[in-house]
């Protein structure tokens, strides 16, 4: 620092480098800590009484179930038709595409918007919940049993845990052969 007569004050300069100096001393004396084990993050969702994770990248939002206006001549799975801010979504029953009955009726019901490429469509869940965070070293690589027999090929892994929650990829399910098949 600079010689100053007494009493005058610090440069706003002067004193950032003072409070960085402390600030260090401090730190100095801190026991080490390793870092923190990688983190993985997710959508949460679920089908049935099956609990799903979607990576992060694979989901472009959530949102409530917008109205739309059914399709004639398509698949049992397919909802209907919603407007998104000006865009057609398909909103597609991703339970009943897998399998399983329709998603029942309810205020938990959510969409998880798919926007891959070329392909804008909504998949219909019957919850969502929330951001989910795993640590990576808890990943297995084989998808959990049991898993949904149908659900499997988009599967990607699993965190055990109170529930096992299944690694869906929704860019798996975009290229899955007779997703887009919707025509009767």
């Amino acid at each position: 620092m600079t010689t100053r007569p007494q009493g005058a004050s610090l440069t706003a300069f002067e004193l950032l480098l003072d409070i960085d100096r402390r600030c260090r001393l401090l730190v100095a004396d801190q026991p080490f800590e390793p870092s923190p084990a990688q983190a993985w993050s997710g959508i949460g969702f679920r089908i049935a009484s099956h609990w799903f994770v979607a990576p992060m990248g694979e989901v472009a939002e959530v949102l409530r179930e917008p109205r739309s206006s059914r399709v004639p001549g398509v698949r049992p799975w397919v909802v209907g038709v919603g407007n998104l801010r000006g865009r057609l979504l398909p909103v597609l029953d991703l339970s009943s595409f897998l399998g399983l009955a329709p998603v029942a009726p309810g205020k938990q019901r959510r969409v998880l918007v798919l926007d891959h490429e070329d392909l804008f469509v909504g998949l219909l869940v019957d919850e969502v919940l929330g951001l989910q965070h795993f640590d990576l070293e808890h990943l297995q690589p084989t998808p959990p049993q049991p898993v949904l027999r149908n659900a499997a090929r988009f599967v990607q892994g699993h965190f055990p845990g109170a529930r096992n929650w299944a690694i869906f990829s929704p860019f798996a399910l975009a290229q899955a052969p007779g997703f887009l098949d919707v025509a009767l």
